[in-house]
């Protein structure tokens, strides 16, 4: 059981929101969940049940404490009763910067001063998430990624007006949970992850139209190259392995040839005009039958899940 001192919310049930905090009680701490209905609990509640049964298949979790993690996460569909006695609230309800606004001005008059508000963005601005509330020194964005019990890394990104204080708590509340935090130290379009994310989809779309080669052998020429590769080294540590002489080398030839369009190429626009979003509608780049989507999901299942069991150990080395 963790004996750090914050007392955690979770504002909304989704996806993100019953992964943050199935994380939280892993690592030992109380956690109070607000869904909008007793469905949208439900389906939070079935979600934390599935990803239980996962990772104790897999040994991250001892089955002997499935009834404790359990025990530790609370639903509400009531905010006030959600937030009440909390010391840092994270929010994860949809991104719709309205919708954000709204839920941070009723966070902001529900929670004394000293609490963290905080939001699980992808991609907002956490001035902007802020700019209905009086407190704003105690606004951030956490941003973790999806699946958020399975990926290490959570975006700590400054408001213009984020205090200190704010920012630090942020990040031991994260390493207390057993991430990896970074702090952005500018509000900026994207933060880090996402940028980075689709300056090379942009990129593989670019290769697309030009006839290079097909989506498969894009995707592979990610996957048995840079993307075994950026697991351990980024890509400034990539450029000092490689030699930065060779990497200015190239970039002085290849920099002028990359793609600077600024919207989705036709290929993709065809597919969302045709109503083809991906998985969830069966077509996309690729064809998701039932069978191909539960393939997919447990082989990255899989390979998030043994890099996590190796993050654990070597922090269990390092203690």
């Amino acid at each position: 059981m963790s004996v750090f001192k914050e007392e955690l919310a979770i504002i909304g049930s989704g996806t993100m929101g019953h992964s943050i905090a199935l994380s939280a009680s892993i690592a030992g701490f109380n956690v109070k969940i607000w869904g909008i209905d007793d469905n949208d609990i439900h389906r939070g509640k079935q979600g934390i049940d599935e990803k239980l049964n996962l990772l104790t298949t897999y040994e991250v979790v001892d089955s002997n404490e499935i009834k404790n993690i359990k025990e530790r996460i609370y639903f509400t569909n009531s905010l006030r009763e959600c937030v009440n006695n909390a010391s840092f609230v994270i929010e994860g309800i949809p991104e719709n910067l309205y919708l954000k606004q709204k839920m941070f001005q009723e966070l902001d008059e529900l929670c004394s001063q000293n609490v963290i508000l905080a939001s699980n963005t992808s991609g907002l601005s956490p001035t902007d998430i802020a700019a209905l509330t009086l407190y704003l020194k105690r606004t951030v964005v956490t941003h973790f990624w999806n699946p958020g019990h399975l990926i290490p890394l959570v975006e700590v990104i400054r408001g213009e007006q984020t205090s200190e204080q704010t920012v630090n708590r942020s990040l031991e509340l994260l390493k207390n949970l057993n991430k990896k935090p970074i702090v952005v130290q500018k509000d900026i379009l994207g933060s880090i992850g996402n940028r980075l994310q689709y300056a090379l989809f942009r990129e593989a779309q670019y290769i697309l139209e030009q006839g290079v080669a097909s989506i498969e052998d894009i995707d592979k020429a990610v996957c048995y190259s840079i993307g075994r590769r950026l697991s351990v080294t980024g890509p400034f540590m990539t450029a000092d392995m490689g030699g930065l002489d060779v990497f200015d080398s190239i970039s002085a030839y290849l920099f002028p040839d990359l793609s600077n369009h600024n919207k989705s190429f036709s290929k993709m626009k065809n597919l969302i005009d045709e109503g083809n979003y991906g998985q969830k509608t069966g077509k996309g780049f690729y064809e998701w039958s039932q069978q191909q989507s539960k393939k997919m999901n447990k082989e990255r299942e899989q390979q998030l899940i043994y890099w996590l069991k190796r993050d654990l150990e070597e922090e269990k080395e390092q203690k």
